[in-house]
């Protein structure tokens, strides 16, 4: 039997048209079928036939179709990807970040940590619980991605909810040291090992080595890291980089910094965590400050605000397109559960158990992982430093209660899930804030008693 792959968000041009231009590359997954599920049926199709249209014209042995009805979908399900939002992204996304910084909580960017993070969670989290409930009722035996935020809170609940199911989140954020590190040390990436780990957007690099010496990398990367992300360009000198080449003109060099341009850009946050904890971030401000009580002091916030309008003007101005160039892991980590061929993949979100010692079993921690014929096994990270893996504990109170608030529908444990979060430090207001937010999104919070 030819082995089925189930997209569940596919009716988002950007994810559907990414999986499957990896699919379509895979040499493994010739003869595969990909089955696209949205609840939205137009945009579905258009994903559909776009997909059906490169496969005639590549002469493709991989089969495609695409359905509304998640039971449909689910059927025979070896592989399923979930990649949702709910309602208007962009407009509760807004809400999650200026609302709470309205009642004086001062929190970045309200996407994976802080309050918004925690509305966020509310909102994603149920349907996400309903998704996974029906694999394990229509395809039991199915390993589940997971590609929504917040990633942590999702994959924690999930594991609480249906610690059978064979669930793990992959985000893209490690890419960042495959990027930057051969730069830096000055030595290419096939001559590096490295290992990064914490929660999701709360990671770090925890060991680098040379491959041709066995040297430890670390104390280079901290002496050299300083200077390196000096010389970087912010993304203002990117784009005006980006609109020039599409204008015709020619570009500067890459990644030499230009008049105008802001060193360290949004990486205030990043840089106490590099000079003052002694560990390299794997993310910006932008998501790392999310989980930090001092971050907003320190984050640059107007390199912060570009990135939003510039992620939000692409998603929507886009046109995306299947490429003919990987962009998703995903891919890769299918083919080594199908072939048996055990490699290690740099960063999934699993259940702690032991992973990474300064955290309890519960907690889904992001770390590489074995993958292999018998699915994604974790690798311990028993070296997390320790002023780190501080505030990684911090966050073990809110991802508990977050999970907690979910299951038990409460309003009050909500509530405590914001008392107990190290950005917030107002009580009144905490309380105000839940009310305020449910009035404002009735529909995807009105569950809460």
């Amino acid at each position: 039997m030819s082995t089925r792959i189930v997209l569940i968000g596919a009716g988002s041009a950007q994810f559907g048209f990414d999986m499957l231009g990896d699919v379509f590359q895979s040499d493994i997954l010739k003869g595969s079928h990909v089955v696209l599920h949205d609840i939205n049926g137009a945009t579905l199709g258009r994903v559909l036939e776009a997909g059906k249209l490169f496969v005639r014209e590549h002469g493709l042995g991989v089969t495609l179709s695409a359905t509304t009805s998640r039971a449909e979908a689910l059927a025979g399900a070896d592989f399923c990807v979930i990649s949702i939002e709910v309602g208007d992204r962009f407009a509760l996304w807004e809400q999650d970040r200026s609302v709470p910084q309205q009642f004086g909580i001062r929190q970045i960017f309200g996407e994976n940590g802080g309050p918004g993070g925690l509305f966020h969670s509310l909102r994603v989290i149920p349907p996400i619980l309903e998704i996974c409930e029906d694999v394990l009722n229509i395809c039991p035996d199915a390993w589940v991605f997971n590609y929504s935020n917040p990633m942590s809170r999702i994959c924690t609940t999930v594991h609480r909810k249906f610690p059978d199911l064979k669930f793990a989140g992959i985000c893209h954020e490690i890419a960042s040291l495959y990027q930057h590190l051969p730069l830096m040390l000055e030595t290419p990436l096939s001559n590096l090992s490295f290992r990064a780990g914490g929660l999701n957007h709360l990671s770090v690099l925890v060991e680098a080595h040379y491959k041709d010496s066995g040297a430890d990398a670390y104390p280079d990367v901290l002496a050299k890291a300083p200077g390196y992300f000096e010389g970087l360009p912010d993304l203002g000198s990117i784009l005006k980089k980006l609109h020039a080449a599409r204008a015709g003109s020619t570009p500067g060099s890459e990644p030499a910094l230009r008049e105008g341009a802001h060193p360290w850009a949004e990486r205030g946050v990043f840089r106490v965590l590099l000079e003052r904890f002694g560990c390299l971030p794997t993310t910006t401000d932008s998501h790392i400050g999310e989980y930090i009580q001092w971050a907003h002091d320190v984050a640059d916030h107007k390199a912060i605000l570009d990135f939003y309008v510039y992620y939000k003007k692409w998603l929507m101005r886009s046109d995306p397109a299947i490429k003919t160039t990987r962009t998703e892991r995903l891919v890769k980590v299918i083919e080594g559960i199908l072939t048996g061929e055990r490699y290690e993949e740099g960063a999934l979100n699993v259940q702690n158990r032991g992973l990474i010692p300064q955290l309890p079993d519960f907690i889904s921690v992001e770390v590489p992982a074995w993958v292999d014929a018998t699915g994604v096994e974790g690798i311990p990270l028993p070296n997390i430093p320790k002023g780190f893996a501080g505030l990684l504990c911090n966050q073990v109170a809110v991802h508990d209660l977050t999970a907690a608030a979910v299951l038990q529908k409460s309003r009050e444990l909500v509530c405590q899930a914001l008392l107990v979060d190290p950005v917030v430090d107002k009580v009144d207001a905490a309380y105000d804030l839940v009310e305020t937010m449910i009035s404002l999104q009735p529909e995807y919070l009105g569950y809460l008693n």
